[in-house]
């Protein structure tokens, strides 16, 4: 294999460091983010980590073109069009952390696909973001900001019913099947599960905060803490969906990242709180006059207005994405904006004018935050650009929706449709990225739409 130096960034250097710090670590995983946030990758031996660092790991290229079931989707290009030929992938520098609670010690690294000669794999989510990170820099500007992480805490086994239910309290045992909003004696209930994750979070640097019990039976919020760095904000949200998944299972219950797993209740948003800092570090978005908004922020809300139809297939990428929207739901249905006011798309937070920023609120949790983080800064450099007017501030109840709204797609062929077709998508995906994942996501819609459901039986088994 020939040497080339890490194209990534990464060294030796880094790998040895944290060897010698983490004696008692006996094995890694190496881990990849494909078009579905999917982690895939191996878990190498101690021994191995110097020569992953020194040298990257093929893998083949057809890890980028999978579907949700890690089937090949041949329209992506990416399967024997290539000869499915090995790309090589490395490491990222600074994602090499020591893992909370496992036995024996591993390690955990992200990493992230090039081809032999060093060039960008452009299929690669990662790339897509940081493509629109390098841009913005171009022109001067640098975006910070956090994601949120709601989820739902599962009992293993289904209910009498077959559907699922919430988890018993780790604590002991007792079982709630109310909303419990925001009470803090439930929370009591799932502490041994939240100190681990709170412990794993310490050990992986991310600084994850507040706890929230959320609008549903089991389901729950953890925010992050505010990155001046957004695709460090993005890897935050993968690497801490990968803690919460794992010590849910070791305290036996399931972590479900679904955007709707009841139908009765709120389904699971990742909200993305997103600001422009210039090269001095000033927040670009920050007023003159406390309420008087600056051009830049009414701009950057009128590009993302503009845009959100077209990019919904991005905030909402599964058949389970869609039954998140409904009016009175605290999902956004229609892309409106307003100021502390949760019932719209674009919220602009109430709270220190430092602070300015806007909370992007239609992505469920489901969804990639790469690829979120990468259209959503898109959507802010083509309302920069053109200096788009977002329209009237909306107040009250958003869910009546303003009549002058542009259109958004209702249904999940309905959000494919209009990405393949977007020129806009491609401006923010970059074309490969895009190609990729629009025919991952009609694949998946063609999986889907062929399989006999029990709610096709159920209502016409004994009736047409």
């Amino acid at each position: 294999m020939t040497q080339i130096p890490s194209p990534s960034g990464s060294t030796v250097a880094e790998a040895e460091a944290f060897l010698a710090a983490h004696p008692e670590i006996e094995a890694f995983d190496i881990v990849l983010h494909d078009a579905n946030g999917i982690g895939r990758g191996k878990i190498i031996r101690r021994h191995e980590l110097l020569s992953f660092y020194k040298g990257g790991r093929h893998l083949p290229i057809s890890i980028l073109g999978l579907d949700i079931c890690g089937e090949d989707v041949h329209e992506t290009g990416l399967i024997w069009d290539q000869g499915d030929g090995d790309l090589r992938a490395w490491p990222i520098p600074g994602t090499l952390v020591a893992l909370h609670g496992t036995r024996p010690a591993r390690g955990e690294v992200f990493m992230s696909m090039y081809d032999l000669d060093g060039a960008k794999m452009t299929s690669d989510p990662r790339h897509a973001l940081q493509a629109q990170v390098d841009a913005l820099a171009a022109e001067g500007l640098y975006p910070a900001g956090a994601f949120e992480l709601e989820f739902f805490l599962l009992a293993n086994d289904r209910g009498p019913d077959g559907k699922v239910q919430p988890a018993r309290d780790v604590l002991d045992g007792r079982a709630s099947a109310k909303t419990e909003v925001y009470s803090v004696d439930h929370l009591h209930g799932m502490l041994p599960l939240f100190s681990d994750i709170y412990a794993a979070a310490a050990l992986a640097g991310i600084k994850a905060e507040t706890m929230i019990s959320e609008y549903a039976p089991g389901q729950y919020e953890l925010t992050l803490h505010y990155r001046a760095d957004v695709m460090q904000a993005a890897d935050d949200l993968m690497r801490l969906k990968r803690i919460v998944r794992a010590q849910a299972r070791s305290h036996g219950v399931t972590a479900c990242f679904m955007a709707k797993p009841v139908e009765a209740y709120a389904g699971s948003g990742m909200h993305f709180h997103v600001s422009m800092l210039d090269a001095a570090g000033k927040n670009v978005f920050v007023e003159a006059v406390e309420g008087q908004w600056s051009d830049t922020i009414l701009h950057a809300l009128g590009g993302l207005r503009a845009t959100m139809g077209e990019s919904m297939l991005v905030f909402a990428p599964h058949a389970n994405s869609w039954r998140r929207f409904a009016a009175q739901s605290y999902a956004p249905v229609s892309p409106t904006w307003g100021v502390n006011n949760r019932s719209v798309a674009l919220r602009i937070p109430a709270g220190d004018i430092k602070a300015r920023r806007i909370e992007h609120r239609p992505a469920g949790v489901d969804a990639n935050p790469y690829l979120v983080a990468a259209t959503v800064l898109a959507g802010i450099r083509h309302g920069l650009t053109h200096q788009i007017d977002p329209g009237p501030e909306t107040t009250g109840n958003g869910y009546t929706g303003p009549q002058d709204a542009p259109p958004i797609p209702v249904d999940w062929r309905g959000a494919i449709e209009a990405a393949t077709a977007s020129e806009f998508l491609k401006f923010a995906l970059g074309e490969d990225m895009h190609r990729t994942f629009t025919a991952i996501k009609a694949a998946e819609y063609a999986r889907v739409a062929r399989t006999i459901s029990e709610v096709d039986f159920d209502l016409y088994l004994h009736t047409v």
